[in-house]
């Protein structure tokens, strides 16, 4: 029941949220799809403890004699942690964990049941699409400071805390989530280094059914977001937003940046999506790139299990690009999810500053005036 009613009050908000951008009337279909809207998630118990490997058991028990955590005090020189390091302070009360997961609509996976599934224990699900601007028509932008201030308050994170978020494939959307927290000026964010596979992988628990805290917390993130754009009053804030405008940049930046040249433009999409030699996924969307761009794909960030790449390797891959970390770097991908892993990996070799154009080509694309290259050009 539990599980049902965090899949209900998201996936309805959602459906209402796609309505009233035509309609403009969210009341009644609040109430009638609240109770129409009929979604069962299997529920069986996924959670096991199998024997672990030595080396993984003896990395725990190092970690487990650290000094007692503090997100204060843990360093945020590397922007990610180890699945050994997040069970060894996963009770610490100034850590929360964020589920993040979301996938692209061709793997026909849904988030919310894999989070009621199989989430790390004491997890909330943080939703990607449903935490964005509601103004915009392009999937899940980054929302208003305000929104942000306020789902962020809903969940019950304070500035105080830090924050380890995850996803479902390794490390994807997870990124995402890491880059909106710096950008609203919360620092103290990892990510999970090979996401919820790589915590079961190495035999760690989890939970299989959303606990009622986290359906009254998910329940109001979401109600609060829905409330801010409404114009409506939301419950006390107790997250403080500071935005850093230099790590999200709009069209118009990189209409200035064709000319200006002041920025080096990563694009972590797929080489022959950038090349323009198939078409886009999204219907409406040219193929191609931003004039001036280079192709370095996301997936050269990862290992084999999804786990960011050491430093030398990083290191190795952008200098074969031709980028210089001494100068300053824009990424870019479809809907600014994967540009974000390319910020992740560009962090952990000392860059911190990296701004994402978060529209990405799927706004830059849909624009029938803005310049496109393909390699044939």
């Amino acid at each position: 029941m539990a599980s049902t009613l965090l899949s209900k009050t998201l996936l309805v908000n959602r459906f209402i949220h796609s309505f009233s951008s035509l309609s403009g009337n969210t009341q009644i279909f609040t109430s009638v799809f609240s109770k129409l809207f009929q979604f069962q998630a299997n529920s069986t118990n996924v959670a096991y403890n199998p024997t672990r490997r030595f080396s993984s058991f003896m990395a725990s028990s190092v970690s487990t004699h650290r000094a007692q955590f503090s997100s204060k005090s843990f360093t945020t020189d590397d922007p990610v942690v180890s699945p050994d390091w997040l069970h060894s302070n996963l009770k610490q009360p100034d850590l929360k964990v964020l589920d993040a997961s979301w996938y692209m609509p061709d793997e026909q996976r849904n988030p919310i049941q894999e989070y009621q599934v199989a989430h790390i224990p004491g997890a909330l699900f943080f939703d990607v699409d449903g935490v964005s601007d509601r103004t915009s028509k392009l999937p899940h932008m980054l929302p208003s400071e305000e929104a942000f201030a306020a789902v962020v308050s809903a969940l019950g994170i304070d500035n105080k805390d830090g924050v380890v978020v995850y996803d479902g494939k390794g490390l994807f959307s997870a990124a995402r989530v890491w880059w909106m927290f710096r950008v609203f000026g919360h620092d103290r964010i990892w990510v999970l280094d090979g996401g919820l596979p790589k915590w079961r992988t190495l035999g760690y628990d989890v939970e299989s059914s959303a606990s009622g805290d986290a359906i009254l917390k998910a329940t109001a993130a979401s109600e609060a977001i829905e409330r801010i754009y409404q114009g409506l009053a939301v419950g006390p804030i107790t997250f403080q937003t500071k935005f850093q405008p230099h790590l999200v940049w709009d069209l118009e930046k990189i209409q200035e940046n064709i000319a200006g040249r002041t920025h080096q433009h990563i694009d972590a999409r797929s080489k022959a999506r950038f090349d323009g030699a198939v078409p886009e996924p999204r219907k409406g969307i040219r193929s191609g790139h931003v004039p001036g761009s280079k192709c370095i794909p996301f997936a050269q960030m990862l290992d084999s299990s999804q786990s960011l790449l050491p430093a030398d390797q990083l290191k190795k891959r952008f200098d074969q690009e031709g980028i210089s970390l001494d100068s300053p770097v824009v990424t870019s991908c479809g809907t600014g999810v994967t540009a974000c892993i390319l910020a992740l990996g560009l962090h952990r070799l000392g860059k911190q500053d990296v701004a994402v154009y978060d529209g990405s080509w799927s706004e830059w694309g849909a624009h029938s005036d803005t310049p496109a290259d393909t390699a044939a050009s």
